[in-house]
């Protein structure tokens, strides 16, 4: 069974998404587009994976960094897997490069290299954005690029953290300006 519940942010409404066991899925308003809508979620409010995630969503917004996760079981390939574990490394209030996360991940396999394309991918199917920081990831020479989210999200939930915005740089506009 599928278990889903509304989650007021910041941001917006934010659906969160459990197996019963631990969460699957945190979609905003601009996600929410690839969460299946055919889907009959059941009530998850009082699933203690949902509360997990509810306390840690309330210590992040209230801007300070949550000391624990919820239990998390984000559903991907093994290589998407290892992004989204970087992804988890990268400390509150710091910004790693998609570039910088493909040589840990060559170096780590032993190869020379590895796409950041292939990393910028593996990131943006995050289905844990928020709680799993792909916000925190930057393209070279601090650009800002895509999130899934929008740009101005990422800038907004890079500023709850503390991180200096007025040094990266957005390129383009984001289509939710």
């Amino acid at each position: 069974m599928i278990y889903g519940t509304d989650y007021i942010s910041p941001l917006g409404s934010v659906l969160l998404v459990s197996n019963g066991q631990a969460l699957t899925g945190l979609y905003t308003q601009f996600w929410h587009g690839r969460a299946d809508k055919d889907i009959s979620y059941a009530d998850g409010s009082d699933l203690p994976s949902i509360k997990e995630a509810r306390r840690w969503l309330d210590i992040y917004f209230a801007g300070c960094k949550p000391d624990f996760l919820p239990p998390l079981a984000p559903a991907g390939s093994a290589f998407r897997q290892e992004v989204w574990d970087i992804l988890l490394t990268i400390p509150y209030g710091e910004v790693l490069t998609y570039g910088e996360i493909a040589k840990r991940i060559a170096a780590k396999h032993g190869k020379k290299q590895m796409s950041a394309q292939a990393v910028g991918g593996a990131v943006g199917a995050n289905p844990i954005g928020i709680i799993i920081p792909c916000h925190r990831v930057i393209g070279a020479n601090g650009n800002l690029t895509g999130y899934a989210g929008g740009l101005v999200s990422k800038v907004n939930l890079l500023k709850l953290e503390g991180i200096d915005t007025d040094k990266l740089i957005m390129k383009k506009k984001s289509r939710f300006l």
